[in-house]
């Protein structure tokens, strides 16, 4: 965890759990596009992912996957049990400075 904060990661929102559904809540960067997104639980980073689209976007992904998305499905699962177990769960990302680059 101090790993991404030394490398400039910084907590943008949180997870929660109402009724068996998951909801993310973004407190900025609820419109960047081009970050490195992490959840962390008490300081243990369980997923670390990247996003072309807008931050708040990816999170709707995880909160409401579709039926093929199985990436989103897997994830969603993964949040519910942490949740479920009463862990908390934040969201981290690493903002582009102009120098990130995903692929070729």
């Amino acid at each position: 965890m101090n790993n991404l904060l030394k490398i400039g990661f910084i907590k943008v929102g949180v997870w929660s759990l109402y009724n068996s559904h998951i909801q993310f809540s973004l407190t900025s960067h609820v419109s960047e596009k081009g970050v490195l997104y992490s959840f962390v639980s008490n300081n243990e980073i369980k997923y670390i992912g990247k996003t072309t689209q807008t931050l708040s976007n990816r999170m709707k992904g995880y909160q409401k996957p579709g039926s093929t998305q199985l990436t989103n499905i897997r994830v969603n699962d993964k949040i519910k049990t942490l949740l479920g177990h009463g862990l908390p769960l934040e969201i981290y990302i690493l903002p582009d400075d102009g120098l990130l680059k995903f692929g070729d």
